[in-house]
């Protein structure tokens, strides 16, 4: 099917980009200024959703701007893999927009007019990667999603958010970037070129082994926002944020941004059959799988709710590595709709971390006896988003998990299938005893006082729970996506 020129590539950018202009320009009107975020969510939403029946259909929708170097065009093309990444990020836009309102409001934080604008400004960022054509384009968005939330990380401006923001910039932009820079140009001097291609951009190329694979590792530790072990650190470090902040990094944009740029150079950049051949992904997966472990393991000490949420962010972000690097068509697939799994259950975590924070001001675990009874709306979401983690049915994880652990026998590695069991019972332990001790136990007698749901809070993350099983009942949409892109 020949390629669809249009516009509506650059168009989903501008929307976002305007956004956060209108909200520069509103900040002394707040009603206004806080409306702008949820329509331009729900435009963007309707562009992208525009362009899926092409990318369904197996077609693509292109836009070439400029050229920079010869075999470099600053360019867009939305494929099966972009429009994963695109509709997810765009669709929980518009509930994370709400929250945060709901959010910002209720606390009265200070400098909202700055946080709503870097918001809009990181999904401009996330849906330039989605519709990346090249590496060039595609770094250039990357970089610019490190550069406009590192205001949103460092929002309090206290001590720790210093400390948080300057490690959130080390690992993005310092240790990352070399990296990331040594892959560009090697990549270039290989294949004169930076193009994604069906199969492999550098499968057929006469360089070296040893030259491909340090190009493949220089993507892999480059692109630390998917957090693959030991560029991980700064995720932690993150989370001294406001919650939907958080909630961004973990589930919309930054981390969904990095692993998307891995299964890019493992699809469209390597191919598969290079990968394979240099026996990359066998070594990418035993990464992986210690990423898995091991975040999970430190997920069980944190008694601080968003830190043990992180931690499983960067384990539940080596799934989606782990498809990819099983290179069976089963694992792939189970990797590339794991995008959108963890992404409705992760935001919904995250969204009840707040609510609890505003109805009660607590974080920690321990403190949270009991409150599932005065917060059920809230509490009964964190649980179906736990379940969804955890890869029960009829949730969106369990559908992902069922394929990447099919996807292990399929690749007669039977050991990434027991990774995958070990994960899910370490996600349990660390999940359910939340759930629990919320419904079951006593509440704290000095913890009685007055906590009810915030509506524009609640709301949002409810609907992302029933995304979350809605997603498991009806998977088809990213499951045909994810044969696009394996295709």
């Amino acid at each position: 099917m020949d390629p669809v020129v249009s516009i509506r590539p650059l168009l989903a950018i501008t929307v976002a980009g305007l956004a956060a202009l209108a909200v520069l320009l509103l900040h002394n009107r707040e009603r206004l200024r806080d409306l702008v975020s949820p329509l331009a969510a729900i435009a963007m939403f309707a562009i992208v959703v525009s362009m899926a029946p092409t990318v369904l259909a197996g077609g693509t929708v292109e836009l070439r701007l400029f050229e920079i170097l010869p075999g470099i065009d600053f360019a867009f093309r939305v494929d099966a893999l972009g429009m994963v990444f695109a509709t997810v990020s765009s669709l929980l836009w518009i509930v994370a927009a709400i929250y945060s309102i709901g959010y910002m409001r209720h606390l009265n934080e200070h400098a909202q007019t700055r946080f709503f604008a870097c918001f809009a400004s990181s999904l401009a960022a996330a849906a330039g990667g989605a519709f990346a054509a090249n590496l060039f384009t595609l770094v250039i968005f990357y970089e610019v999603l490190s550069l406009v939330t590192y205001p949103l990380v460092y929002h309090h401006e206290d001590e720790a958010g210093w400390r948080g923001s300057h490690k959130y910039l080390v690992y993005l932009m310092g240790a990352s970037k070399s990296a990331l820079l040594a892959a560009l140009a090697l990549t270039y001097h290989i294949a004169g070129s930076l193009d994604f291609v069906t199969g492999g951009l550098l499968a057929g190329s006469d360089a070296s082994a040893a030259l491909l694979t340090v190009v493949y590792f220089c993507y892999l530790f480059g692109f630390a926002k998917a957090a693959v072990m030991p560029m991980h650190a700064w995720l932690p470090a993150a989370m001294v944020a406001p919650t939907p902040v958080s909630a961004l990094l973990h589930a919309v944009a930054v981390v969904k941004m990095g692993v998307f740029c891995v299964l890019r150079v493992v699809f469209h950049v390597f191919g598969t059959g290079l990968v394979g051949g240099l026996g990359l992904g066998i070594a990418t997966a035993y990464l992986a799988s210690f990423t898995i472990l091991m975040a999970s393991v430190y997920a069980l000490t944190r008694d601080d709710l968003k830190a043990r949420l992180a931690y499983s962010t960067v384990s539940q972000l080596s799934y989606i590595v782990l498809g990819a690097a099983l290179l069976s068509p089963v694992a792939m697939v189970g990797g590339i709709i794991h995008i959108a799994a963890h992404a409705f259950s992760k935001i919904t975590l995250f969204f009840c971390a707040g609510s609890i924070y505003c109805a009660s001001g607590k974080r920690n675990i321990s403190d949270m006896a009991g409150i599932g009874r005065r917060l059920p709306w809230t509490m009964g979401a964190f649980f179906v988003a736990s379940l969804s983690m955890i890869g029960i049915p009829p949730t969106a994880g369990f559908v992902s998990k069922w394929y990447l652990a099919e996807g292990a026998v399929a690749a007669r590695e039977t050991v990434f299938l027991v990774v995958l069991l070990v994960s899910s019972i370490l996600n349990a332990a660390y999940f359910l005893p939340i759930s629990y001790a919320a419904f079951f136990q006593a509440e704290r007698q000095e913890s009685r006082t007055t906590v009810r749901e915030i509506p524009l809070v609640t709301i949002p993350l409810v609907a992302t729970a029933i995304l979350s099983v809605l997603m498991g009942i009806f998977p088809g949409y990213f499951l045909t996506l994810a044969d696009g892109v394996i295709r």
